[in-house]
């Protein structure tokens, strides 16, 4: 079982409960943008309490990104690490992840389901590749949109955000259905990638069946 002891670099908040976590890079470690891996906190009493992050940072880079949803409510791993510091460790094991950009197409997030997509899409703009490509982010409020300025950026018009609990001029309100697909995509024989949690993703997957999306076209992981 491949194992990875990194030393944190850095820590910095990037929404009120959002982490960016970068850390040491060791030698001849690969992963494909929307890989992840699952990482414990390098201590006694935290050893064998895995859990799944997505690498947030580029291949070719020589650090590591991780972008962290935070649950400090759950005093479980992702609270112990919004206590850590430089220097702190982790222990990184197997890479693996359902999501690997093949095409142009439609990529659908909710919450912290965005991970993936951030390593995606900051390939493809390093690359001068955007292209057709967009993103439907769905998130409760304005503050839990994980970085908005660079997504708008980079996507532009093709940057769609819904919000659920919150009502403003500048975002559409309410959950992802059926007819707001249909208003904001233009056809469905493109390919989709989806990732949130998994009432959210449900729905979706009808949602794309009824408007006749060929299963075949769906990439899509849990988070």
């Amino acid at each position: 079982m491949e194992k990875h002891i990194v030393k944190i670099e850095s820590i910095d908040k990037v929404t009120h409960d959002v982490i960016k976590i970068v850390t040491e890079k060791p030698d001849d470690y690969k992963f494909t943008p929307g890989q992840a891996t699952e990482v414990t906190i390098n201590k006694p009493d935290w050893l064998k309490e895995k859990r799944p992050f997505t690498f947030t940072c580029l291949p070719e880079d020589d650090y590591l990104e991780f972008t962290i949803k935070t649950y400090p409510e759950h005093k479980g791993v992702t609270n112990e690490l919004l206590k850590l510091k430089k220097n702190d460790e982790l222990i990184l094991h197997e890479v693996f992840g359902a999501i690997s950009y093949t095409k142009e197409g439609v990529f659908i997030a909710g919450g912290a389901g965005v991970t993936p997509f951030i390593s995606i899409f900051r390939h493809l703009q390093k690359q001068n590749k955007i292209g057709s490509n967009v993103l439907v982010f769905a998130n409760k409020t304005k503050a839990d949109i994980i970085l908005e300025k660079e997504f708008k950026k980079m996507l532009g018009d093709a940057f769609i955000n819904i919000l659920s609990d919150e009502n403003t001029d500048s975002y559409h309100h309410g959950m992802i259905t059926e007819e707001f697909l249909k208003t904001h995509i233009k056809r469905f024989n493109q390919q989709f990638y989806i990732c949130g949690p998994p009432p959210m993703m449900d729905a979706v997957l009808k949602q794309l069946a009824k408007l006749g999306v060929d299963k075949n076209l769906i990439t899509k992981e849990l988070i």
